[in-house]
């Protein structure tokens, strides 16, 4: 049957930060616009954030209403595609000046928070000029650095897998509940395979996108064991035993045919070009934000699955799905302050942005919003519903600086081992080396 296609100084950190960036992605700037207004005798803030072409219009939908409710103040708006917005950011703080008010990710905030790219809050939320009641307090925690709040969380998202019920019913592959583990889903995996099914293009399909060159996998794999990636910002929480056996495990699979194989591993780059997205695979570890994505993609058989566990234990966690944070250097941090409360605590900015960055961070307005969800966005607002009664674990604060690094080389350190060219052992002590140097440097 063939699948039809349906603490060194702040310049020093920084600058580094945007040459590395700048090896790794080349891509352009995707959208700017500057919102409407006078700019004369009033305040002018710039504000840029990274996201698709929805994510985009409501943004600027809710920064005019915004200007209207300040009239002395105009918002300069600029967004892009994620690659490009960080080769770009990582630029600007090199150079002293970020936007007003920045859209960041979380692997961003102790960069930007230690290069001091970025102004404390904590002064702004005791004043109540930015609410912070009606948010998790695990969850805040993830915008904070040595201590302080850097950055807010403009959504709340959790990680699952996108999957293609029809196949999995094909194979005599149960729903996945939230106890599932990581034995049942490479045997799940198996049972795909062993369907013979093809993809369009004649080749075997296989039950599951790898994942082994996926950080965020291994980091969800190693809490379901009790473990973390990090032991602090200069130290790794996890051995060479951990990572060996991960990988050992990934590797096992893709040789017996259960799992994606190593160039439409290394092909993928988006939703589009991933083995799921070729119909070479029924599953794919995914977050929730980008999840309607495979939807409209692959059609209404796909599904969001909870990520299998450890023995019941869950490594899942809420992380923000991106952080608010003001420009260390910002003229103007009161109204940058607003503007960030405004976007978080407002119940009609609330709905304008709806789910376009996962569950709004504020309780009151995700509920008040999820009433109108259908789809793919009711779907995943209900799994977290059902995760966060399952039980998981506190998020981590921000990782170190050197974590975009050690990301990419542990990318490298897999497609050694899905190539042959080092066994997961030796990879996994060579990350470790190379880890080991980038913290401490």
């Amino acid at each position: 049957m063939t699948l039809a296609p349906t603490r060194p100084s702040r310049r020093a950190v920084l600058a580094a930060a945007a040459v590395g960036l700048s090896t790794a992605l080349t891509s352009t700037l995707s959208g700017c616009s500057a919102a409407s207004g006078s700019t004369s005798g009033g305040v002018t803030l710039t504000f840029s954030w990274w996201g698709n072409d929805d994510r985009a219009a409501r943004t600027e939908k809710a920064v005019h209403l915004f200007e209207k409710e300040h009239p002395d103040v105009t918002v300069r708006t600029s967004n892009g595609e994620f690659g490009a917005y960080l080769q770009k950011l990582a630029t600007q703080a090199a150079g002293g000046g970020i936007p007003d008010v920045v859209q960041l990710d979380y692997r961003q905030i102790s960069q930007y928070a230690g290069g001091e790219a970025l102004r404390p809050l904590d002064h702004v939320i005791k004043s109540r000029t930015i609410r912070t009641s009606e948010m998790d307090k695990g969850l805040l925690r993830t915008g904070t650095y040595e201590g302080g709040q850097y950055a807010l969380p403009m959504g709340r998202g959790i990680t699952g897998y996108a999957y293609d019920s029809a196949v999995y019913k094909k194979a005599g592959v149960p729903t996945p509940q939230p106890s599932w583990t990581w034995q049942d889903w490479g045997k799940a995996n198996k049972k795909i395979a062993a369907l013979g099914l093809k993809s369009p293009d004649g080749r075997p399909y296989t039950g599951s996108n790898d994942g082994g060159d996926n950080e965020d996998v291994f980091e969800t794999w190693l809490r379901g064991r009790g473990g973390k990636l990090y032991a602090s910002q200069t130290e790794l929480g996890f051995t060479e035993d951990d990572l060996t056996a991960f990988w050992s495990f990934r590797d096992r699979l893709r040789r017996e045919g259960a799992i994606a194989q190593a160039a439409d591993t290394v092909q993928a780059k988006s939703t589009e070009t991933s083995p799921i997205g070729r119909h070479l695979a029924a599953a794919d570890f995914t977050w929730d934000a980008p999840f309607p994505g495979y939807t409209s993609l692959l059609g209404e058989d796909i599904h969001f699955a909870p990520v299998p566990t450890t023995g019941g234990h869950q490594g899942a966690y809420f992380k923000p799905s991106m952080l608010l944070g003001v420009g260390a250097n910002s003229k103007h941090p009161k109204e940058a302050a607003q503007l960030i409360d405004f976007l978080l605590n407002d119940p009609r900015a609330g709905d304008i942005l709806g789910f376009s960055r996962s569950t709004p961070p504020n309780r009151e307005i995700a509920a008040r919003v999820a009433k109108t969800l259908k789809g793919p966005e009711r779907e995943i607002y209900d799994y977290a519903q059902t995760m966060e009664k399952y039980g998981l674990d506190d998020p981590p604060t921000a990782p170190p600086p050197g974590d975009l690094a050690i990301q990419r080389a542990f990318k490298r350190g897999y497609q050694r081992v899905i190539y042959g060219m080092a066994t997961p052992r030796q990879a996994a002590r060579e990350l470790i080396d190379e880890a080991n140097r980038e913290l401490s440097s």
